[in-house]
């Protein structure tokens, strides 16, 4: 039963949703982030990564630093460029990218559900990272990106959605890159409640994206229920925000691998390697994107091939027999000696969104060879949640990106 409620969100008044709404905080480096908003009064970035707001060289983490935060967001507050709803209320999303809706509801998840297990991740999350999201959300006093999750889709929830999107949005505005933004308020009472009813039968929520985000927003919570042991459950700081999409409505890429070296081997050495593992067949110079799971794709000395995986090569466990788990465990481990691809410099990831193209590009300046995943499916991920254990890192790359600053929860 998953315990997924409206609320009273905080967001941009309608004329300044388009120049407030940001991208989220991690897809930027440190300089990509400072460019972005200068000499920009209104892009939530500025909150996100307040770093932005001082010299260069200023220690990121300082408190100085979330303190600007906090006050950066007040200001507008008190200026009047977000309002916060009448009502709780959920809100409906939808994005869409390239001809393509993606249509979820803007809510809050429960932090007990996080740590009973109805909510389920797939990756673990770096303490580091953690802490600067935790800081974040504890001196700002909300939570302003929300945590992508997904669910096994329900007509009656669908049902709503559906019926809300008839009205006119509150938002709609296409961003810089292209994506279309719609938000709709669901206010009414009987609507309310069947999204509220909908939901507590749904028996297994997946965080999809922003594990970070979400541990950090649990850890805060932690805090807070400490700070007022009296907690009754109902409090604000009890939940999280997110955005929540069935599952038949998720857009998920490739994401790709390169490697800066190939362990000693020659070109003509490793690709000979490569074939006694896999079942292999030279492409041409052509980009050649795999059709199916099962097929990777290896760019090396201005050649795609294309890899087949083996059926002995699999063993029906949901995370070793993905194709990024089954290239990880026959080749990079054994062969290049990438023993662990968090933390080894000789190997990098490039998200599909960035192209096929990108992969070449990389061989032909800092790498040495680059391999082409087909996308992993949802219901793998799924599989994988279920049955408690964690993907790989960087399995799964989500398109279209929400954005931060449209809903904010406040604590």
């Amino acid at each position: 039963m998953a315990d997924i409620i409206p609320f009273r969100a905080l967001r941009p008044r309608t004329d300044l949703v388009e120049k407030i709404a940001a991208l989220p905080y991690d897809v930027y480096n440190r300089e990509e982030a400072r460019e972005k908003v200068e000499h920009d009064a209104y892009s939530f970035l500025r909150i996100d990564r307040p770093e932005t707001q001082f010299p260069g060289d200023y220690d990121m983490y300082a408190p100085e630093v979330y303190e600007k935060a906090a006050s950066m967001l007040q200001e507008m507050i008190e200026r009047g460029e977000f309002v916060t709803e009448d009502v709780p209320a959920y809100y409906v999303y939808e994005l869409i990218m390239d001809g393509r809706s993606q249509v979820g509801i803007g809510a809050c998840a429960s932090v007990d559900d996080y740590e009973s297990g109805i909510i389920m991740k797939h990756e673990n999350t770096r303490a580091e990272k953690e802490a600067d999201r935790i800081r974040h959300v504890d001196i700002c006093n909300a939570q302003t990106g929300p945590i992508f999750l997904t669910y096994r889709r329900r007509d009656e929830i669908q049902a709503q959605i559906e019926k809300a999107m008839e009205k006119p949005p509150l938002y709609d505005f296409t961003a810089d890159d292209g994506i279309i933004h719609r938000v709709w308020a669901i206010k009414e009472e009987e609507s309310v409640q069947a999204i509220m009813d909908g939901f507590a039968k749904v028996d297994a929520v997946y965080i999809a994206d922003g594990h970070h985000r979400c541990a950090s927003a649990v850890r805060v919570s932690k805090m807070r229920r400490e700070q007022n042991p009296d907690y009754t459950g109902k409090e604000e700081f009890n939940y999280f925000l997110s955005v929540i999409f069935p599952d038949d409505q998720l857009y998920i890429m490739d994401y790709n691998r390169v490697v800066k070296s190939l362990n000693g081997y020659t070109e003509e050495e490793f690709l000979e390697k490569t074939k006694e593992i896999f079942e292999t067949e030279k492409m041409g110079e052509a980009p050649y994107r795999p059709a199916k799971k099962g097929e990777i794709g290896m760019y090396l000395e201005d050649t795609w091939y294309k890899l087949s995986i083996k059926p002995t090569m699999l063993s029906g466990d949901p995370v070793k027999d993905l194709d990024v788990a089954v290239l990880q465990d026959y080749l990079l481990d054994p062969v290049l000696g990438i023993l662990d691809p968090k933390s080894d410099g000789r190997i990098d990831f490039v998200g599909g969104i960035r192209g096929i193209r990108e992969l070449e590009k990389r061989v032909h300046t800092d790498c040495k060879a680059a391999f082409a995943m087909y996308p992993t499916d949802i219901h793998e991920l799924f599989a994988v949640s279920d049955a408690g254990k964690l993907m790989p890192p960087k399995s799964t790359w989500f398109e279209p990106k929400l954005r931060s600053g449209i809903l904010i929860h406040m604590l």
